[in-house]
């Protein structure tokens, strides 16, 4: 498997809460489960640390990341930043293909969320806003969503409820209406109150995380 794919492996388990925030990653553990050396799974921690999402640490080794308060504001603020610019640019070029693609992403949401499976509506809840960013025809605000909703994922884990999985699969429908309607004045708006709302329903409270095992997080 390449450096990236690992990665991507790695954080698709944080977008699904698979690994939580503070999760040990160990080195050993992770060269037998990937089937590569131990140079390429440095490499690959070296990558995630550089976007935030793998703590190396002296001695210690590497962990995923443990967003703070404040870590968690400035990532919402980077988000509400970013994203209404994203939904801009999605309205300038996005197909009619493209729309109904997000309406079928829509409705997957929304049957994970009648089975309940809260691990699959925190993965597609994250992967409707890169897919926007997709749509949206700029790879480097593209690179900072996936990074940003990756970073987000670990956020939920710590200061969210448990019935908090990201994002409501009714507040996304609004946004590919307003899309649709190619509504440029409506839709950052939705955008900015759909990410307030997820922010504002954070609890300030701390959870323990539980000890991980990474041969079952990253069984195929």
């Amino acid at each position: 498997m390449t450096e990236r794919g690992i990665a991507e492996r790695i954080i698709a388990a944080v977008m699904e809460h698979r690994l939580p925030a503070g999760a040990k990653l160990a080195e050993n553990v992770l060269c037998e489960t990937f089937g590569v050396s131990r140079a390429r799974i440095r490499r690959v921690l070296l990558i995630l640390a550089e976007r935030d999402i793998v703590e190396l640490q002296s001695n210690r080794g590497a962990f995923i990341a443990s967003p703070t308060r404040q870590d968690a504001r400035d990532i919402f603020q980077a988000r509400c930043t970013i994203e209404p610019t994203i939904i801009r640019s999605a309205i300038l070029r996005v197909s009619d293909a493209q729309i109904q693609t997000l309406r079928g992403h829509v409705e997957q949401e929304a049957a994970v969320a009648k089975a309940r499976n809260r691990r699959d509506m925190i993965r597609l809840s994250g992967l409707f806003h890169v897919k926007l960013a997709d749509f949206a025809g700029n790879p480097v605000l593209r690179r900072f969503v996936e990074d940003l909703v990756t970073r987000s994922s670990l956020i939920i884990g710590l200061f969210g409820s448990p019935h908090l999985s990201s994002c409501s699969e009714g507040e996304h429908r609004l946004l590919i209406d307003a899309i649709n309607r190619r509504d440029a004045d409506r839709a950052p708006g939705l955008m900015l109150d759909h990410l307030n709302r997820i922010e504002r329903e954070l609890e300030l409270s701390l959870g323990d995380n539980a000890t991980i095992d990474l041969r079952e997080v990253f069984a195929e």
